[in-house]
């Protein structure tokens, strides 16, 4: 008994003595961002414009370069839907990253995200748009680093559901925490 708690003692010593960088090489770079998507209106009407908001959350000890890089070697977040019949997806609005120096960027300052940021994009639920549960599926590209190593890039599908009526004052605003005021 005394052998074996000996064992786990040392271990503990060993794991707590690895370098961070270690540690962050043992993080699968698709586990470092929880995206997930959320409609501001639930119901949504047909024949109106609605807007997605996709909240990555990112991993402590993490960041990921932002959509305007600071340097032309690193790979930019990037936001694309499929979207289905019925359905025309606009431009993707980014937000400014900050500015900060990483041990592997020597002095020069890199543009990324952390913790939680949120990307919108509108989508316009078209006449035609079938009524019910639509699946759209958005792809989130990007590439995680920590202040030692980069993870190589990584796409994750996020999936969005917009629950679409025909009557225009069945659409019900949803969401609000994710959508600034206008």
């Amino acid at each position: 008994m005394n052998r074996q708690f000996g064992f786990i003692a040392i271990a503990l010593i060993l794991f707590c003595a690895l370098p961070s960088a270690t540690l962050s090489q043992s993080v699968a770079a698709k586990d470092v961002v929880a995206p997930a998507a959320y409609a501001n209106f639930d119901p949504a009407a047909r024949g109106t414009t609605i807007q997605l908001a996709v909240v990555m959350k990112i991993l402590p000890g993490f960041h990921v370069n932002a959509r305007q890089v600071s340097a032309e070697y690193l790979i930019p977040t990037d936001l694309r839907a499929e979207t289905p019949e019925g359905f025309q997806l606009g431009e993707v609005a980014y937000p400014k990253g900050t500015l900060q120096t990483f041990a592997f960027s020597k002095n020069k300052p890199l543009n990324v995200y952390t913790d939680t940021v949120t990307l919108h994009v509108q989508v316009k639920v078209l006449a035609t748009a079938p009524v019910g549960a639509q699946s759209l599926t958005l792809k989130l590209h990007y590439q995680a680093c920590s202040t030692e190593i980069c993870l190589p890039p990584v796409t994750k599908e996020v999936p969005a559901t917009i629950n679409v009526v025909a009557a225009t004052s069945a659409a019900k605003p949803a969401n609000k925490e994710f959508f600034p005021a206008n």
